[in-house]
């Protein structure tokens, strides 16, 4: 599977973005999902996930309560909304499918990866 992250863009401190993840194929429906980021000389870090149905999500605490993971299988893609957004948010976000059952947070375990968004958030 192929995936086209997009959405990013620079935005104030407080503001929104919503990011998508398109991906190609019909097997999307059957891999759970990821957002992962990364800032400037750090590394790639997890911030959401979902299984593949939707029903299930988990977070990275930074982000809890602010951004939301979720999936439109009948259109092949995912989305991450992002609320009161922070400087520290600041980052090229990734989306990731297929990964390991358990092992979310690892990103050495996401089988397929877009090719990043930024964002940045300014204060």
């Amino acid at each position: 599977v192929q995936l086209q992250a997009s959405g990013g863009g620079l935005v104030q401190a407080g503001g929104s973005l919503r990011l998508s993840c398109a991906a190609s194929g019909h097997s999307f429906r059957s891999y759970s999902m990821a957002w992962f980021r990364q800032a400037p000389g750090k590394e790639r870090e997890f911030v959401a996930h979902s299984n593949s149905r939707g029903t299930s999500t988990s977070y990275a605490d930074s982000v809890k309560g602010r951004f939301t993971i979720s999936r439109d299988n009948a259109k092949n893609t995912g989305y991450l909304e992002m609320n009161s957004l922070k400087p520290e948010d600041t980052a090229v976000y990734y989306c990731a499918a297929q990964g390991i059952s358990g092992r979310a947070w690892d990103r050495h375990s996401w089988g397929y990866w877009g090719q990043g968004t930024q964002v940045t958030v300014s204060s």
